[in-house]
């Protein structure tokens, strides 16, 4: 407080100061104006005598009180200046005290500056480990349930305590982040002991199940990706394996005994040779899916019954047919040329006794021919057009039954399809879709039944074509030759056209006469072709054939032979 009265009082000094020395010259300009007015007061006085007295005493006042003034200004200016060089000290002190403090200032709010950015940097990298820290909780969460997926079923026994520890920690709100991260990382590291322990092969107890369904105790093997198991009772040891529904291991056993001692042996003892599946268990299980012809059909329902039945009888039916055809006789060649030599040669008997030589419904037909070869060409050829209808009845006898098993076949596949989609859907009604092996057997029989429908139906599509061919390459060869017949008998007796007296004239049925025409019509043209007919020849023919009754035998005519 007193450093600020001295404060205020040396700046009122100074402020002062030039006001004062303007007074004192302003005193000594009215000091000089009162002597010369005092000296023109006494001269006055002098001249006027007594009649400026009263005012003499003003000036002498003043004038007193202007050297009291000057006197205190004179003692004012000295402690002034007594004053003056302890306060510009102070003065001093005090603006290097306040530049200090400025400095501090400035360094504290440089300081708030940096500790706040400091703090916005500590609060995003609070930020970031939180989310680091969440992001490696549910890394670890992952990385423990898919291990817990992974693991083998009998070693889910062993390592049960750990893993529930470290499911219910991650879900336990009272526990701090610190406490469930250790826990979290004890269980990641048993995990990387327990592959340690697999390749090296470790041993544990536990339970499994047999193929009776009951449990049994004793003894586990791990080596690698392959379990084993060893009954303590003195059981069969075998490879562990997990069925579908279950959460207990089961255990198989081995195919071949010595397996079965092998193993017993290494798991008891900790040495020795093993036997390993590569494909760990799914050779067996691709075994177990192989099924015989019989199961598959028992798989396919009543269907199946009908397609199979189709099946055998077209097969049956095309093997009787195949056998049939292929015992079909053929016209060789030199037979033939032999008959044809005969009628160019008008030698009948020969003609007659060629045709008897040649074997099967070729020969039947030519036989015929022959014993008409004296009659109208038109007669000729309706003789053997009769030969050839009959014989197509023959050999296409039962191939409409092969037809109709292709077509059908497929069809009872299709019905199968349905009844077995209509089972599946029942099935899910009452069982939902939660278990496919249930739905399996609906399924399985709508494939079955189109798979087997389509195995019966292309086999008999083939063979229905193979057998038509054949059949109809048979009788191609009988018009074959019946054509070169008439063609022959047509240029060795061009105008004789002579039946035997005693032959009755009978009218033709209407259907015998429409085939009569018909074949007449199909081979008109080969004929014309090897006779060199004209056209007008070929349309008179034609029109006789449509118009007139065939030409009827001369009964007075003689008889060449």
């Amino acid at each position: 407080m007193k450093n600020t009265i001295h404060t205020i009082t040396w700046l009122t000094l100074v402020i002062l100061t030039p006001f004062a020395f303007a007074g004192q010259d302003g005193a000594d300009a009215s000091s000089s104006s009162a002597t010369a007015s005092s000296e023109r007061d006494a001269s006055g006085k002098n001249a006027d005598g007594d009649a400026a007295s009263p005012f003499a005493a003003v000036p002498v006042d003043a004038e007193k009180r202007l050297e009291e003034s000057l006197q205190e200004l004179a003692r004012l200016r000295a402690t002034v200046a007594d004053e003056t060089i302890p306060l510009s000290r102070e003065l001093n002190g005090l603006q290097k005290d306040y530049a200090t403090l400025q400095n501090e200032y400035r360094e504290v709010v440089r300081l708030r500056d940096a500790r706040a950015l400091d703090l916005a940097t500590l609060t995003r990298d609070i930020a970031s480990l939180e989310e680091n820290t969440a992001y490696l909780t549910n890394l670890l969460d992952t990385y423990l349930t898919k291990w817990e997926a992974r693991i083998p079923i009998s070693e889910l026994q062993r390592y049960r305590t750990v893993i529930e520890a470290a499911r219910n920690a991650s879900g336990d709100e009272a526990r701090s982040a610190g406490d469930v991260y250790r826990i979290q990382a004890k269980a990641v590291e048993t995990s990387i002991d327990r592959i340690e322990d697999a390749i090296g092969g470790t041993r544990f107890d536990g339970t499994a199940l047999d193929l009776g369904g009951q449990v049994r105790s004793g003894t586990f093997l791990l080596l690698g990706p392959a379990e084993f198991f060893r009954d303590s009772d003195g059981g069969d040891a075998g490879p562990v394996e997990q069925q579908l529904g279950s959460l207990e291991p089961t255990v198989f056993q081995f195919g071949d005994p010595q397996d079965t001692i092998l193993a017993d042996a290494v798991i008891s003892s900790g040495k020795g040779v093993i036997p390993f599946d590569p494909t760990l268990g799914n050779a067996r299980l691709i075994e177990e899916t192989n099924e015989t012809i019989v199961e598959t059909v028992q798989k396919g329902g009543p269907v199946v019954i009908p397609i199979l039945a189709l099946a055998g009888a077209s097969l049956l039916v095309a093997l009787l047919k195949w056998i049939g055809l292929s015992t079909v006789p053929r016209a060789g060649r030199r037979r033939l040329d032999a008959l044809f030599t005969a009628i160019r040669e008008h030698r009948e008997e020969g003609a007659m006794e060629a045709a008897r030589g040649i074997r099967g419904p070729t020969g039947r037909m030519l036989v015929a021919g022959v014993e008409h070869m004296r009659q109208p060409k038109d007669l000729i050829e309706e003789v053997m057009y009769e030969k050839i209808l009959t014989t197509r009845l023959k050999v296409e006898r039962f191939l409409p039954f092969i037809a109709i098993t292709a077509a059908a076949a497929p069809l009872l596949g299709l019905l199968g399809t349905v009844t077995g989609i209509i089972s599946t859907f029942k099935l899910i009604t009452l069982f939902g879709t939660g278990d496919v092996k249930t739905l399996s057997s609906g399924i399985s029989e709508a494939l079955i039944t189109t798979a087997l429908g389509l195995v019966a139906a292309i086999p008999a599509l083939l063979l229905h074509a193979f057998l038509s061919r054949k059949a109809k390459g048979i009788i191609d060869r009988m018009e074959q030759a019946a054509i070169a017949l008439v063609n022959q008998i047509s240029v060795a007796y061009p105008d004789e056209r002579v039946t035997p007296p005693s032959a009755p004239v009978r009218e033709e049925p209407s259907d015998r006469r429409k085939a009569a025409e018909a074949l007449a019509t199909l081979l008109s043209p080969v004929l014309d072709q090897h006779r060199g007919d004209a056209p007008e020849r070929k349309e008179e023919r034609k029109e006789a054939g449509k118009d007139d009754p065939p030409p009827q035998p001369d009964v007075s005519a003689p008889n060449p032979t």
